[in-house]
């Protein structure tokens, strides 16, 4: 659970750090992601000696990485147009949406089970969505583009078996030669923004790869260590903070809908975690018991 809260705390906080990347375009903003998180993936393969594993990935899991690949580069794409469009609140709905869609592929695709609490805390916060989606007045496609980009993201991860490292460096292997395309495009066309804007802009498209990078990581462990069901209900912790941050600091207008929602998230949130927890200690005290009685045998032996 630490790798998860971690990637989606760092996820929750993105909504401070893409703006300031203006005056650049959604797309450029995208193409520098890219770029330059295979750059920090290299170097970080570079240091830990791993750059030979790549030579070792099969053609099935190069297909399963293409995958991931054009996925999570929609997902990049949608949230960077949203958080630098003042749609904050409405890329918060969208996280809000993603757990509901994980839960759905890991009970459709993995036929993973589900507890009596935890249908509860699903339903509940299916509920949520719901009053949320009315309150637009009209479909949120940013909110289900973002929500099923990145639900089908994580399913894919969760059948690629790559070490983190590997895995993300692969992805943007195959990202990679788009981006610097289309930067050189705009360079050729006067509409880059790279070295224009300054030596600031510059240093901050660059770190967007490593903005990028560490939370994916993080994701990445997490998604091997949890189920995918766990793994989605976790992540509204990331909603929580974009949501705070569109009221308090960009000052969107929420409308008491959302307010309602949002109350019943956090009441299915506490419940599923009580039952994560609990499972938990159950499984450790099975556990102990199962250690004291195969110790009496062997004492006995």
């Amino acid at each position: 659970m630490i790798w998860g809260l971690l990637c989606y705390g760092m996820w929750g906080l993105f909504p401070a750090f893409f703006p300031l990347l203006k005056p650049a375009a959604p797309v450029e903003i995208l193409s520098h992601r890219v770029v330059w998180t295979f750059v920090f993936m290299a170097v970080v393969l570079f240091v830990i000696r791993a750059t030979k594993k790549l030579r070792a990935i099969t053609q099935k899991e190069w297909l399963l990485v293409a995958a991931a690949a054009a996925v999570i580069s929609v997902n990049w794409g949608l949230y960077v147009y949203a958080v630098n469009n003042d749609h904050v609140a409405d890329a918060a709905l969208g996280y809000f949406i993603n757990p509901l869609v994980s839960v759905m592929l890991a009970v459709l695709v993995l036929r993973e089970g589900l507890s009596g609490l935890q249908r509860i805390a699903i339903g509940l916060a299916f509920i949520a969505v719901v009053i949320m989606t009315i309150m637009l007045g009209n479909p949120p496609w940013i909110s289900l583009g973002l929500a099923f980009s990145f639900g089908v993201y994580g399913l894919i991860k969760k059948k690629i078996r790559l070490s983190p490292q590997i895995s993300l460096m692969a992805e943007t292997t195959v990202l990679a030669p788009f981006g610097v395309m289309y930067i050189l495009y705009l360079q050729v066309q006067g509409r880059s923004t790279f070295v224009q804007e300054g030596t600031s802009h510059t240093v901050l498209l660059m770190l967007a790869g490593v903005v990028t990078a560490l939370p994916l990581l993080c994701f990445a462990r997490a998604a091997h260590e949890m189920t995918l069901t766990s793994l989605g209900m976790i992540q509204y912790f990331t909603p929580m903070l974009q949501m705070l941050w569109a009221v308090f600091v960009t000052k969107e207008y929420i409308e008491p809908g959302r307010w309602v929602g949002f109350v019943i998230i956090w009441i299915a949130l506490v419940i599923f975690v009580y039952d994560l927890l609990r499972q938990t200690q159950n499984s450790r005290r099975a556990r102990r018991k199962l250690t004291s009685l195969q110790d009496s045998e062997a004492a006995s032996a």
